[in-house]
C-alpha cells in the first residue's frame, strides 16, 4: 500500500544504512588507534583484563630499573676491589723487599714511604666507589636491599631466628668460628624439615658469615634460604614448604649445641613477603673492620725485617678476605643479571599478551573498510530510491 504518511521501504532502508554507517566508524576508529579494544565499551571484561596487564609491565619496568642501579652500585664495587687488590700486591712486594736485613735506614724509610701511599690510595678509592649516591665497599657505607620481583611471594612457611650473643655483632667478613660464641669448626649446621636432615653446612676454621649464609641455600638445595642480620647479630633461616602445624623446621650441631647458629630455637610462622636480596656494605678500607682489617695504619711497619714479615703476613689474610668478599659480591651481580634478563622477556611476553587482547588486525580491517564503504553507497541508493516511492501516489491524479 503507498501512503504518504508512511514509507516503510525507506524506513527499513535508513536502519540499514545507520547501521552500516555505526560499523564504519567503529572500523575507522580501529584503523586510527591500532586497538579493537580501545576503552570499557568496547569490551569491559578484555580491557580490564588487559590494563591489569599493562600495569604489571610498568611494575616489571620500575623492578628492572631498580635492580640496574643496583647492579651499577656492585660493579663499581667490584671494579673498586679490583684496584685495592692490585694495590695490596704491590704492599706485599714493598713488605718483602723490606724483610732483606742489608737495608739502610734511609732505604727502609724509602720503603716506607711507598707504603703509607699505596695504604693510603686503598682507602681513597673505597671512599670514591659511589654510584647514584650509593657506596658498597666504604666503611659507614652502604646498605641495599633490591626487590628481585613485582609479585610478592605468597608463600607461608616456616623461619628459626637464631639467639643473639650479648655485645657481638660481627660483620658478614667475620668468622663464623670465634671464641666469643664458641662455635668451632666441627659445629657443622644440619636443617632438618620433619625430622629428616635436607642439608648441612660445613663449617670451617675461616667460613665468614656470608659464606655461611651463602652455604645455607646450596647445601639444602634451596629448600632452606639464610639472612643474616648486620644490626642484632641473628641468622634466620626460612623454609617457604614447612607446615605450621607441626614443628618441620629445626636446626641442630654436629659438635656442641650452638643457640647463635639456631640450635634448638624453636621454629615460627613465616608469611609471605617482598622478593628481595640483601646486598650489604664490604668495608674494603685499610684498618676497617671488612676484609683488610689486618692492614694496619700503625706507623714504622717496615722498620725491621720482623716487622716487615709480619706486614707481609696481614697482607697476604687481607688479599685471601678480600679475593673472598669480591667472589661473592660477583656472584650478587651475576644473579642480578640473570634475573635483569629474566624480567625482560618475562615483560616481553605479557606485552605480547597484550597485544593479542586488545590490537586489531589491521590487514583484516582495511577489507572490511572497503566492504563498508560500498555497503554505505548501496544503502543511500536504496534509501533514494525508497523515497521516490510516494511520488507514484501523484500519478493517479493526473
Amino acid at each position: 500500500m503507498l501512503s504518504v504518511n508512511t514509507n516503510y521501504g525507506a524506513s527499513i532502508a535508513l536502519q540499514n544504512l545507520n547501521s552500516t554507517n555505526k560499523e564504519l566508524n567503529e572500523v575507522q576508529t580501529r584503523i586510527s588507534t591500532g586497538f579493537k579494544v580501545g576503552s570499557a565499551k568496547d569490551n569491559g571484561a578484555v580491557f580490564a583484563i588487559a590494563e591489569g596487564q599493562r600495569a604489571r609491565v610498568s611494575s616489571i619496568s620500575a623492578v628492572k630499573e631498580s635492580m640496574t642501579r643496583a647492579a651499577s652500585a656492585i660493579d663499581v664495587g667490584l671494579a673498586a676491589g679490583e684496584s685495592i687488590g692490585k694495590v695490596l700486591q704491590e704492599m706485599k712486594s714493598i713488605a718483602v723487599k723490606a724483610q732483606a736485613d742489608d737495608l739502610t735506614t734511609e732505604q727502609r724509610s724509602a720503603y716506607q714511604a711507598d707504603y703509607d701511599e699505596l695504604r693510603a690510595n686503598i682507602n681513597t678509592i673505597a671512599n670514591a666507589a659511589q654510584s647514584n649516591g650509593l657506596n658498597l665497599v666504604a666503611s659507614g657505607g652502604s646498605n641495599l636491599s633490591v626487590v628481585m620481583s613485582d609479585i610478592s611471594s605468597g608463600t607461608t612457611g616456616q623461619q628459626v631466628t637464631s639467639t643473639a650473643t650479648a655485645g657481638y655483632v660481627p660483620g658478614l667478613s667475620a668468622y663464623v668460628v670465634n671464641a666469643v660464641t664458641g662455635v668451632t669448626a666441627a659445629d657443622d649446621t644440619t636443617f632438618n624439615l620433619e625430622g629428616v636432615a635436607i642439608g648441612t653446612v660445613d663449617i670451617t676454621a675461616t667460613m665468614t658469615v656470608q659464606q655461611y649464609v651463602d652455604g645455607v641455600s646450596t647445601a639444602t638445595g634451596g629448600r632452606v634460604s639464610a639472612a643474616y642480620d648486620q644490626s642484632t647479630g641473628q641468622f634466620t633461616y626460612r623454609a617457604n614448604e614447612a607446615v605450621l602445624t607441626t614443628n618441620d623446621l629445626t636446626v641442630t650441631t654436629a659438635g656442641t649445641t650452638r643457640a647463635w647458629l639456631g640450635h634448638g630455637v624453636a621454629a615460627a610462622a613465616a608469611t609471605g613477603g617482598s622478593v628481595t636480596t640483601s646486598i650489604t656494605n664490604r668495608d674494603f678500607t685499610a684498618g676497617g673492620s671488612g676484609a683488610l682489617a689486618t692492614v694496619s695504619l700503625a706507623a714504622n711497619l717496615l722498620s725491621s725485617a720482623s716487622s716487615a714479615t709480619t706486614a707481609s703476613g696481614n697482607i697476604d689474610t687481607a688479599i685471601t678476605s678480600l679475593n673472598q668478599q669480591l667472589a661473592t659480591m660477583g656472584s650478587q651481580s651475576k644473579a642480578l643479571s640473570v634475573q635483569n634478563d629474566f624480567l625482560g622477556k618475562l615483560s616481553d611476553v605479557v606485552e605480547q599478551g597484550v597485544s593479542n587482547l586488545v590490537d586489531a588486525d589491521l590487514a583484516k580491517e582495511s577489507a572490511r573498510l572497503q566492504s563498508l564503504q560500498i555497503k554505505q553507497q548501496l544503502g543511500a541508493q536504496a534509501l533514494s530510491i525508497a523515497n521516490q516511492a510516494p511520488s507514484l501516489i501523484l500519478s493517479f491524479f493526473r
